[in-house]
């Protein structure tokens, strides 16, 4: 499969957060060209400020594996990662992240930070962005727009 494909498959999870009246933002993370977990947006839901998508997604694939380490895994997200997602998939050991949309006030890879390049880290990831930007911009901008629309 594609990155385009499995981006497509993070968007469908970004979906299921929207229609919880979450921040549509969603992730799968693939190991040998094979999904092995999902994820979206939850906090507001669970009452849990790290249940971000990542997070969801890296919990859900660590108790799969049977390993907190995702070494070889590839991380979609429709969104670039904050710095608290960005820390635990250091920590993870994932190989690559690949994001739509770049968020200009809180990514930690290429916008305001780059978090996954500080010298004292002992793992290094590759980073994609780029990848159905138009689509997972839409996605949370719609969102957004129909949050603030007044007698919301």
């Amino acid at each position: 499969m594609s990155h385009s494909q499995f981006m497509s498959a993070a968007l469908e999870q970004a979906r299921l957060a929207g229609d919880a009246g979450e921040v549509p933002v969603g992730a799968v993370i693939v190991l040998d060209d094979q999904i092995v977990a999902r994820g979206f947006n939850q906090p507001i839901r669970s009452v849990d400020p790290t249940a971000h998508a990542e997070i969801v997604a890296l919990r859900q694939a660590a108790a799969a594996l049977g390993n907190y380490r995702l070494s070889g895994a590839i991380v979609y997200v429709t969104i670039e990662p904050c710095l608290m997602c960005v820390g635990a998939l250091v920590h993870a050991r994932v190989t690559e992240v690949v994001f739509g949309a770049p968020e200009p006030r809180w990514g930690a890879l290429v916008s305001s930070l780059r978090a996954h390049e500080a010298p004292g880290l002992n793992h290094r990831m590759a980073v994609t962005g780029g990848v159905l930007e138009g689509e997972c911009r839409e996605l949370i901008q719609q969102f957004f727009r129909a949050r603030r629309r007044p007698g919301l």
